[in-house]
């Protein structure tokens, strides 16, 4: 599995503690990383609404199977997220949580908080969550008697966003300036560059590219 690590502007300086603990994780699970950052503050600020269009890039065209993102609380983020086609995000706050979303909803992206709550001890909680992250395969359902009704509901849901959702090219598309900004502001900062590494489908790198041209 490939997972991207995209973070946003206010919580940026903890990125190398949040990129080198998931890859430390991963990494002893056969999976890789990629790091989108945002890195600084400096040039650029991205939030919880301009990550939520790259990720819905990255996941739409296949460029990450999973993505780790979040803000301060890290409920922006999942709101912004889930109101993106293909994106199906949950919060997670300590590894129960992280254990139990990716066996009952068995989604592709998750939200931490990256403010809230971290204090002495964080990057021991935040390493448990990841490890949790990779116990089993996603969608086994917990507990073992309900797991055909979650994986059922699970479906369910996807096709019901499916159903509720624009194709996220159409999206890239928008006529309305503050989309438009967002969609430049998603791609700053050396992102485009790493998702044009990652793209695996030309038909969204196009549109991305059109957008942003």
């Amino acid at each position: 599995m490939k997972i991207a690590l995209v973070m946003e502007w206010s919580t940026c300086e903890k990125n190398e503690i949040v990129f080198n603990t998931l890859k430390k994780v991963a990494e002893a699970n056969g999976h890789t990383v990629v790091n989108y950052g945002q890195f600084n503050a400096e040039d650029h600020r991205q939030t919880y609404n301009q990550n939520a269009v790259l990720i819905a890039a990255i996941l739409n065209s296949g460029a990450a199977d999973f993505v780790i993102t979040g803000c301060g609380t890290g409920e922006g983020a999942m709101m912004a997220c889930n109101a993106m086609p293909g994106v199906c995000c949950g919060l997670v706050v300590d590894p129960a949580d992280s254990y139990l979303y990716t066996q009952v909803n068995g989604g592709n992206c998750m939200s931490l908080p990256y403010a809230k709550g971290w204090g002495w001890g964080a990057e021991v909680n935040l390493e448990y969550v990841f490890e949790k992250l990779f116990v089993k395969e996603f969608g086994g359902g917990y507990p073992a008697h309900a797991a055909a009704s979650e994986q059922r509901n699970a479906a369910l849901l996807n096709k019901l966003k499916a159903a509720a959702s624009r194709d996220f090219t159409e999206i890239l598309k928008s006529e309305d300036g503050d989309i438009q900004e967002m969609i430049r502001e998603a791609f700053a900062g050396g992102r485009l560059e790493q998702f044009k590494k990652d793209c695996k489908c030309d038909k969204i790198l196009a549109a991305v590219e059109q957008a942003l041209a």
